[in-house]
């Protein structure tokens, strides 16, 4: 189950303890969002997930908010490269 309370008292206790998330992290955003300016103290969007994973990998995408639909090719080349590894 998922609930705001209880997500983020286990977001803390993990917080707390140093556990993150150990498995390959993907990352892709809308590089002409707000995403790509929000976080920069925080080394972008990247670094904000660097503080819950251990090996997060993306980069900025073209193609607006939904970008799977409007740029299916680079998209599907993203998710390629990082399923097998390339």
């Amino acid at each position: 189950r998922s609930a705001a309370t209880l997500d983020r008292e286990h977001d803390e206790a993990d917080r707390r303890s140093g556990r993150k998330i150990e498995c390959p992290l993907l990352l892709l955003w809308d590089g002409d969002g707000a995403l790509e300016n929000w976080y920069t103290e925080q080394g972008g969007p990247i670094g904000i997930w660097e503080n819950w994973a251990t090996d997060v990998r993306g980069r900025r995408m073209t193609g607006g908010h939904f970008f799977p639909e409007s740029e299916p090719e680079a998209t599907a080349s993203a998710l390629r490269s990082f399923f097998l590894g390339d």
